[in-house]
């Protein structure tokens, strides 16, 4: 099973690259999130990747980070109905700490904003993983939520206004993240909005 991948890049779009490692090239599946981070084409990269065998074939689906890559094996091994596009899809919508924010909180609106989510699924997503991504008791966090901490809420209100304004999940996360970078923590969803729309 291939757990990592490290080579050439040799073709990159938003959700799909090709790496050559050895000789071979190797197509891997990407959310937005990593493909925002890649060097440019004839770089070296390096991929932490999840394998996936189905009876018609099998695909590679790469992170940059490891939290991401555990996400998607969350999505895919706990929550019925989500399988290896849609886990694709959901973080290419809103980045891993606005997901496991609105898990955590049961933001269903928010969560039902990424493609092919509907407020069934988005349900599921709350009630199947609330208790994976969260606190599981007084000062007891799960493996997967100790190596990054919690966004604050302010983030993700800021998404949802950003939303409700009539931006993309895809577009209102990304503002509210370049937000974040420039402004520090300590910040309102208000000042979050502002930053975003470049006020």
């Amino acid at each position: 099973m291939i757990v990592s991948l490290r080579g050439k890049l040799i073709e990159a779009g938003v959700l799909r690259v090709v790496i050559e490692s050895s000789g071979v090239g190797y197509e891997v599946n990407v959310p937005v999130t990593t493909a925002e981070r890649l060097p440019q084409v004839g770089s070296e990269v390096s991929l932490l990747v999840h394998h996936v065998f189905r009876e018609d074939g099998q695909a590679l689906y790469g992170f940059a980070v490891a939290e991401e890559r555990e996400f998607f094996k969350l999505l895919v091994e706990k929550v019925s109905g989500v399988g290896p596009k849609m886990a694709l899809n959901i973080l290419s919508r809103l980045s891993l700490p606005i997901l496991r924010d609105a898990i955590v909180r049961g933001d269903v609106a928010l969560l039902s904003q990424c493609p092919g989510v509907g407020k069934k699924t988005a349900e599921r997503l709350v009630v199947e993983l609330k208790d994976k991504v969260g606190l599981e008791g007084p000062g007891v966090v799960t493996a997967a939520v100790a190596a990054q901490p919690p966004v604050p809420t302010a983030a993700s209100d800021a998404v949802a206004a950003l939303i409700a304004l009539g931006f993309k999940a895809a577009d209102a996360d990304k503002g509210v993240r370049a937000a974040l970078a420039r402004l520090g923590g300590g910040v309102t969803a208000d000042q979050l909005v502002k930053a975003a729309l470049g006020r």
